[in-house]
């Protein structure tokens, strides 16, 4: 049992976890910090935003504004 909760904490330890940057942020930072999480330049995923938004009637707004309103902002360091 013990063995199965160290590897449990370790896993957690190096978990990442998706938070609105506060740097790298043009509106709300939902960009920014899904940037940060996968590793890309925020400036693909703008672009993704906008195609999703013009090519799937407005997705792009409501999965932004979703992001916006349920994620967490990043902690300041």
């Amino acid at each position: 049992m013990t063995t199965t909760n160290n590897i449990l904490n370790e896993a957690g330890d190096k978990m990442r976890t998706f938070r609105r940057s506060r740097e790298n942020r043009m509106l709300a930072g939902v960009c920014g910090g899904a940037a940060e999480l996968l590793g890309v330049d925020a400036a693909l995923l703008r672009v993704g935003m906008v195609v999703g938004t013009v090519f799937f009637a407005g997705a792009g707004i409501v999965l932004y504004a979703a992001c916006w309103l349920l994620v967490p902002e990043a902690e300041s360091e």
